[in-house]
């Protein structure tokens, strides 16, 4: 039997090294992505222009409202730290920017900036963000760009996901939500941050949104990178998408659903493969989702990353059923809770051909915001931002365009040197939105279809059986 855990406690061993030599790969390729034109002007030895650094934070486990006897699950999470000390760990990657120093420090508009803290999407991790985070420092965030591992992904801490909660799905959702919100409050508190700009990708952006409904005063600016949870399915037509779907895809659904209400997660299922064919599967994600990369070794590296990241024990991929519906909806849409943020500043940044759909979610805000701001209510102010030949992982599809749009969000664009590539804007939510982004998987209901809609389902469920 002791042969049995000593084999699994190697494996393990083995895997957190496989993936901090992944990180540390991904890194390296970040001197390719520096920046946006070659030519800083900058007076220095290529070594000097950027100061790289990754780091573990502790935090103290009490800060974070899960189960006090809830164990880490990886020693790597004690990062040295004694078996009675009462604390997780939060890893990160930092870049200070000596351009920005050298350019821009010293300029009457740099007293407003605050740093750039970023959030990974569900299942990735800090890297993720390894081909911006060298530009965007050059021009704005006072120089600084942070980037995390969500508590529970990565090489933070991955305690078992059990949070307190009373157990109805409204409480759920609230509890997970708040085991990030207060372990990135922690990490703030000991760097000692007064304010940041917040930026979050997919499930990062979600997070992100809920970290500033609680603590506003320590946000700037918010930025919400093809989020998730934003279009409220109220008001999205999912059933008559499906209605027309293969009775294949159908019957897919239903049993993606059953899995997905019993906790099942995307990486509890690749953790359950032999590892030769959730590599390949990895692979193949990897060359179909993501063809703007094309370096072997950078592909490698990225698959070390992705995979590992899924094969270490799960933790944070646990809140999914608590914070998502099978169909990828929130419990709690974010479309109804932005317009309601203390935040001044948000601005939304979607790939062209975005699965997310920005039309229902940042346009849709921006929308809501435009109207409430006429009924002379206070309300943030909104923007969209679209970037051409990309979908939902746009900060790797086209890392130019996009950080084009992550200095636009904080009015620093005249920085930005004659010739940068340009995001596109919307500026009229009602037509500008639909010209730019491709067609969302589903339908917007029309308001004077609610009753044709009913009386439809009526007479099909005379003559046909329903959609599985």
């Amino acid at each position: 039997m002791s042969s049995i855990f000593s084999s699994a406690t190697t494996q393990l061993a083995a895997r957190i090294e496989s993936m901090k030599g992944a990180e540390t790969a991904l890194m390296s390729f970040a001197n390719r992505f520096k920046d946006l034109n070659d030519d800083h002007g900058y007076r220095g030895i290529e070594a000097e222009t950027h100061i790289l650094d990754i780091f573990d934070t502790k935090i103290p486990r009490s800060a974070v409202p899960l189960k006090m006897k809830t164990k880490c699950q990886i020693k790597y999470c004690k990062n040295d730290i004694n078996e009675d000390d009462d604390h997780l760990v939060i890893h990160g990657i930092k870049v200070t920017s000596n351009i920005y120093k050298q350019n821009h420090q010293n300029a009457s508009d740099s007293t407003d900036e605050s740093p750039l803290v970023l959030l990974h999407g569900y299942m990735n991790g800090a890297p993720y963000f390894y081909r911006n985070l060298l530009g965007l420092s050059n021009y704005a965030f006072a120089g600084q760009v942070y980037a995390l591992d969500m508590l529970g992904w990565g090489l933070s801490s991955r305690p078992k996901f059990q949070v307190t909660s009373k157990g109805d799905e409204k409480d759920d959702t609230y509890a997970a939500e708040q085991v990030f919100v207060e372990s990135l409050e922690a990490w703030r508190k000991e760097h000692n941050i007064q304010k940041m700009t917040l930026g979050g990708h997919s499930m990062g952006g979600y997070m992100a949104v809920c970290y500033s409904e609680k603590y506003p005063q320590n946000v700037d600016r918010l930025i919400l990178i093809s989020p998730a949870g934003v279009p409220d399915d109220k008001v999205v037509d999912v059933k008559g998408r499906l209605k027309d779907a293969p009775l294949r895809f159908k019957l897919m659904l239903g049993a993606v659903s059953s899995l997905f209400n019993f906790g099942v997660t995307p990486a509890s299922f690749l953790r359950n493969l032999p590892e030769s064919r959730g590599r390949k599967m990895v692979a193949g994600y990897i060359k179909q989702r993501l063809p703007a990369i094309t370096c072997p070794d950078e592909q490698k590296h990225l698959g070390d990353y992705l995979y590992t990241n899924a094969a270490l024990p799960g933790s944070g991929e646990d809140c999914l059923n608590k914070i998502l519906k099978p169909t990828s909806f929130a419990h709690n849409p974010m479309l109804h809770r932005i317009p309601k943020l203390k935040v001044k500043h948000v601005s939304f940044i979607y790939g062209q051909n975005d699965w997310m759909d920005p039309q229902s979610g940042g346009v849709e805000t921006l929308k809501s915001c435009q109207e409430l701001k006429k009924m002379g209510q206070e309300t943030p102010d909104v923007h969209v931002y679209g970037v051409r030949d990309a979908g939902h992982l746009l900060m790797l599809e086209n890392w130019q365009e996009f950080n084009s749009a992550m200095i636009l969000t904080t009015d620093k664009g005249k920085r930005l040197r004659s010739g940068s590539p340009m995001p596109y804007k919307v500026l009229e939510p009602e037509s500008e939105g639909i010209i730019f982004f491709s067609q969302p998987r589903w339908g917007k209901k029309a308001k004077n279809d609610m009753e044709d809609e009913k009386k439809e389902d009526a007479s099909e469920n005379s003559t046909t059986a329903a959609p599985a």
